[in-house]
């Protein structure tokens, strides 16, 4: 249980839960009565992109000398980051936005977060979330093509395309990450 402690620490897990929960929450209250998908992708971006800062620790090369399997720390670390997200957003929803639509962005946003810590290192975690969530915010035009691609978090629920892109961006986020962890 030793190394739980240790890798908790080493990571900033206690500063990072409590900026994860306080993201959503001050959203929300600042959002007030104008609660829309928009807000709530902002909120769970803004969650995944602090809590994604402790994806690594601090010395790499220390990390890959361990005697244990990183493979199964890394995922669950990267799903729980992903779950609290999602689960402290689904409390303070309204019902303007759907709880499928909250997941769906959940799965997309943390596979981009360890995406981001594989591509650019542990501390740069939080790039790549927040950049898709400004691209999708000034994406083009009709909502055909490309702009359900770059659009994804602000779909409806019901479009297909969005969840595919959030699924593949998770499945590759979490599995490099899991697999080979954060950049030197």
């Amino acid at each position: 249980m030793r190394w739980l402690t240790l890798y908790a620490r080493s990571r900033r897990l206690p500063a990072s839960l409590s900026a994860l929960v306080l993201c959503p929450l001050v959203i929300r209250i600042l959002a007030g009565a104008d609660w829309s998908v928009l807000f709530a992708s902002l909120a769970l971006g803004a969650a995944v992109a602090v809590a994604a800062t402790g994806l690594s620790g601090q010395d790499v090369d220390l990390d890959r000398t361990a005697a244990f399997g990183w493979f199964p720390r890394r995922l669950v670390h990267l799903v729980l980051v992903g779950v609290v997200a999602v689960g402290v957003l689904l409390l303070v929803r309204a019902s303007a936005v759907p709880a499928p639509v909250i997941l769906r962005d959940g799965l997309g946003l943390v596979g981009l977060a360890g995406l981001a810590a594989f591509a650019f290192g542990g501390q740069f975690g939080w790039t790549l979330p927040l950049l898709w969530l400004v691209l999708a915010l000034f994406a083009p035009g009709e909502p055909v093509g490309l702009f359900h691609v770059l659009a994804w978090p602000l779909q409806p629920s019901d479009v297909a395309v969005s969840w595919w892109v959030a699924g593949g961006l998770f499945v590759v986020g979490a599995g490099l990450y899991s697999a080979v962890g954060a950049r030197r």
